[in-house]
């Protein structure tokens, strides 16, 4: 059965989030992993706006560059169910403790993140500006396609002279 049809929803209370759901399903992601190469399993869990929580588990490969991060794995699985936008993130390491994203896994939660989300960091909730300050995002590309197109001549002829 996969990991997300098992987990009940998550609900938001006040102005918090259920951090200790968002543990336990990370804990339990992480027993997942695959990782024969350098026995460091990572688990995350993420709330979804709609209410869903996705999950993911690094998955190593030989050639180390092919290794998937956690971050990955529930970036498909959010892709996978439905999409959406995260509101909340939880990542573990092998012992259970909090463990922060890489540099890349963070730039992957960015594109995926909803307004205001939260990350668990180990002294605390933290915000994506927190912990990607000054982020290159989707807003920078659309500017950068709006120019493009700008750029580009009108009239087919226009391109072979």
């Amino acid at each position: 059965m996969p990991l997300t049809a098992s987990l009940p929803r998550l609900t938001r209370t006040g102005s918090g989030i259920d951090w200790e759901r968002l543990e336990s399903t990370a804990r339990a992601a992480m027993t997942r992993a695959y990782v024969p190469y350098s026995r460091f399993p990572v688990g995350a869990a993420a709330l979804v706006e709609d209410g869903r929580v996705v999950a993911g588990c690094n998955i190593e490969n030989a050639s180390l560059g092919l290794t998937l991060c956690a971050e990955c794995s529930l970036v498909s699985n959010l892709q996978m169910t439905g999409g959406g936008r995260l509101v909340a993130f939880y990542c573990v390491d092998g012992n259970g403790q909090v463990l922060m994203p890489c540099g890349r896994c963070r730039q992957l939660l960015l594109e995926f993140q909803a307004p205001g989300m939260r990350l668990m960091g180990p002294d605390g909730e933290l915000t994506m500006e927190d912990i990607l300050p000054h982020a290159f995002g989707p807003a920078d590309m659309t500017g950068m396609t709006q120019q493009a197109q700008q750029a580009q001549p009108t009239h087919p002829t226009e391109r072979t002279r």
